[in-house]
C-alpha cells in the first residue's frame, strides 16, 4: 500500500469529520471517524478542532491498542477497533451524537420499522445499546451487542454509530438514520406510526445489499 493511497484515505478521514456539521451529524469536536488499515485502523485524533485536522494528525492505531503518534486517538478508538476487529464486512466506522439520534437515545428507546429505508440498518429495528461510560470496554461490548446483524445502532444516552464498508456507505448511513430518526419524532408528534412488517422490511434488507454509494470502478 503506497504512502500517496494511505495519504488520501486519511484525507478522506478528515473530509468526512468536517462535513459531520455540515450534514447535521454532530457539533465541536465530540464525534469520530475511522477506517481499516493495514494491522489496524485510521482514526481521528482526540479533542483535536476539525477544521485545524490535516492528513497528518489522522492515528493509526494496532489492533493491540498501540499507537506511535504525537496525538492520541480519539478517546472511543476501543469501539472502533473492535467492531472492525468482530466484523469482517465493516471497513469504517462513523460515530456522532445528532440531535434527533441522541434523543431517542437518551430516552433508551429503538427506532422500529416506521419506514422502509430502516432496512439500510440490516433489520426490523435499529436498536439502542444499554449505557456505560464512554471510552470503557464496557460500551465497546454494548455497541458490539446492539450492531449484531446491523450496521448502526444507537448509544444510550450518548449517540450514535452507523458502519460500512467503505467510508461513503458509512457516512450515508449516519445521514440516513439521523433523518429516520427525525422522521419518527415527527410522526409520534402527528399521531400513532405505523411498523411495517418483517417481511416486508426483509425484502427491502435483500435489496439494500446493493443500494447507497458504492466505490467506482
Amino acid at each position: 500500500m503506497s504512502r500517496h493511497t494511505e495519504f488520501a484515505v486519511r484525507q478522506s478521514i478528515v473530509d468526512a469529520a468536517r462535513s459531520l456539521s455540515g450534514l447535521g451529524l454532530n457539533h465541536g469536536t465530540s464525534g469520530n471517524v475511522s477506517v481499516r488499515w493495514g494491522d489496524g485502523l485510521l482514526i481521528t485524533p482526540s479533542g483535536l478542532p476539525y477544521e485545524q485536522m490535516s492528513a497528518d494528525d489522522i492515528v493509526h492505531l494496532r489492533m493491540d491498542g498501540g499507537f506511535e503518534h504525537p496525538l492520541a486517538p480519539s478517546s472511543e478508538w476501543r469501539f472502533h477497533r473492535d467492531i472492525l476487529e468482530a466484523r469482517a464486512d465493516v471497513n469504517a466506522v462513523v460515530h456522532a451524537h445528532p440531535i434527533h439520534c441522541t434523543a431517542f437515545a437518551i430516552c433508551g428507546m429503538e427506532i422500529p420499522a416506521v419506514h422502509y429505508m430502516i432496512a439500510a440498518a440490516g433489520g426490523p429495528t435499529v436498536r439502542c445499546s444499554g449505557y456505560a461510560t464512554f471510552g470503557t470496554p464496557e460500551l465497546s461490548e454494548l455497541a458490539l451487542e446492539a450492531l449484531e446483524d446491523r450496521t448502526c445502532c444507537l448509544l444510550a444516552n450518548h449517540g450514535m454509530i452507523a458502519t460500512g464498508p467503505g467510508l461513503a456507505k458509512a457516512l450515508w448511513l449516519a445521514v440516513e438514520l439521523e433523518t429516520l430518526c427525525r422522521q419518527y419524532a415527527v410522526a409520534l408528534q402527528v399521531g400513532t406510526p405505523r411498523v411495517l412488517p418483517d417481511d416486508e422490511i426483509a425484502r427491502n434488507v435483500e435489496k439494500f445489499r446493493s443500494y447507497g454509494p458504492r466505490p467506482k470502478g
